[in-house]
């Protein structure tokens, strides 16, 4: 593999990790201060006293009628750093402009209601112009947008943990937006570590070096539990009973026809209607990694849940989708069962238990994302579509019984080698015996309750207490 996979904002390897290389542009240049100050007055709450664009019925439209296009500074620009910007600014005025009224009609009934599905050609031709250059669907997206490309220090001498950053530009303009999407920042602050672990193995492995393997799966292990001690930061970062301050704006078109019907026009671009998926968190670069390099991805049920995961694939950076294609390519040259393969050819009752402990907080990773779902989303609307456009109450667990599994097939495999482990070995392997078996129980009597047409969200997830996989 190479060193590093970069488009120039981006830099995909043990320095940078999944982050931008050097800060996002907090402000867009003098050129585009009429885009700089629309965004700026756009967000529903301004400060405690003033309302922005977003809190009026139809208050957006009046001032996307007064936006100047910019298509021709668009089109000569060739700063990365400013079309980064420019496109984050786009996303949010598109997503802004369209789901506007959705968020009024939220607002009286609780319900989501209809979206805008035209684009004025102001937004449109620039929007698209910049989604061109960097070769990313024009829509709201995870990486450009909405959460790595849109973070500012409060102090600058500070890190980069949730409590420093702030929002570059917001929907709702509340501190549980800021929360909830700069905890995405936060946890990736340890992706350079989470890379260069997977790199060193794959080169430890190239040269036959067992240990050095085993270095580098315990290596990965402890910064994957360092990640989900900050995942769990989620629930103090943003209440759950706030979420839909802001989660209707993050709603992509694909999937989600209820709102947008046959999908949005970008007048002046394309004569046909477009659909795109929404952000979500799902397009982070985290778990897709670990699912690779430790071999998930060879569990994923053949089913249209899978077909949504992979597609989610090709909204991310084009850089990061070649690491990801590079990455593959590697671990199948290891062994025909990848590094799982590989630690039982070489008898590595260490190396599997290191990879035992990385499926886990996986496991981890996502069974917290399935109960943010349960909270954040069940408990609040009945809208039964993810952002992404998937359907709310599948598609994680999809995900989880793929991970339970390969769990199982590691636990049979460090049986019947019958090697005395050590005892940070033995704690990892025994822990797993025990509670694999609750974690599987756990979802299957979580997916009866969700089979039915009515559920209990608050039950869906007391059940996560009663087996002591609760993860506040």
């Amino acid at each position: 593999m190479q060193q590093n996979y970069t488009d120039g904002f981006f830099n995909v390897g043990p320095v940078y990790g999944f982050l931008p290389q050097s800060l996002p542009l907090s402000v867009l240049p003098e050129t585009y201060t009429g885009l700089q100050e629309l965004l700026d007055k756009m967000p529903v709450q301004l400060d405690a006293e003033h309302f922005g664009y977003l809190h009026y019925p139809n208050k957006i439209v009046e001032a996307v009628d007064q936006l100047h296009n910019y298509i021709d500074a668009v089109k000569v620009e060739e700063d990365v750093s400013i079309i980064q910007a420019l496109f984050r600014g786009y996303s949010f005025l598109a997503s802004a402009f369209t789901l506007e009224s959705s968020f009024q009609h939220y607002r009286e009934t609780g319900n989501y209601g209809k979206a805008r599905n035209v684009l004025p050609i102001q937004i449109a031709q620039p929007f698209v112009a910049v989604a061109d250059k960097m070769d990313v669907y024009p829509w709201l997206d995870y990486h450009y947008a909405y959460s790595l490309g849109n973070f500012k220090k409060k102090d600058d001498a500070a890190g980069l943990e949730w409590t420093n950053l702030e929002m570059c530009v917001r929907f709702s303009g509340q501190p549980d937006e800021v929360g909830f999407i700069m905890l995405h920042v936060d946890i990736n602050q340890h992706s350079a570590d989470l890379v260069g672990s997977v790199m060193k193995a794959l080169e430890a492995v190239a040269h036959g070096e067992t240990e050095n393997v085993e270095a580098a799966l315990d290596w990965n292990m402890r910064t994957m539990v360092e990640m989900n001690n900050r995942r769990r930061e989620m629930w103090k970062a943003s209440r759950w009973q706030h979420y839909n301050d802001f989660r209707v704006f993050i709603m992509g078109v694909k999937g989600n026809e209820e709102l947008f019907g046959d999908g949005v026009t970008y007048t002046g671009v394309w004569d046909e209607p477009k659909q795109f998926r929404g952000q979500t968190g799902a397009q982070d670069d985290i778990i897709p990694m670990e699912d690779i390099f430790s071999g998930v991805i060879n569990y994923y049920p053949k089913n249209e849940l899978t077909k949504y995961l992979l597609d989610l694939r090709t909204y991310r950076p084009k850089c990061i989708q070649q690491f990801f294609i590079d990455l593959e390519k590697e671990v199948e040259g290891i062994h025909h069962r990848g590094m799982l393969g590989y630690l039982q050819e070489q008898k590595s009752v260490v190396g599997l238990s290191r990879l035992l402990g990385i499926l886990e907080q996986i496991y981890h990773f996502r069974n917290g994302h399935w109960q943010f779902v349960q909270k954040y989303i069940m408990a609040n609307t009945p809208y039964a579509k993810a952002t992404g456009g998937t359907p709310i109450t599948s598609w994680l667990p999809n995900q989880l019984k793929a991970v339970m599994q390969q769990m199982q097939d590691v636990l049979d495999i460090i049986a019947s080698l019958e090697i005395e482990m050590d005892e940070t070995t033995s704690s990892i392997v025994t822990s797993n015996q025990t509670t694999l078996p609750q974690k599987q129980k756990l979802l299957e009597e979580q997916l009866v309750m969700v089979a039915g047409e009515q559920f209990s969200a608050e039950k869906v997830f007391d059940l996560n207490d009663k087996f002591g996989l609760k993860d506040q």
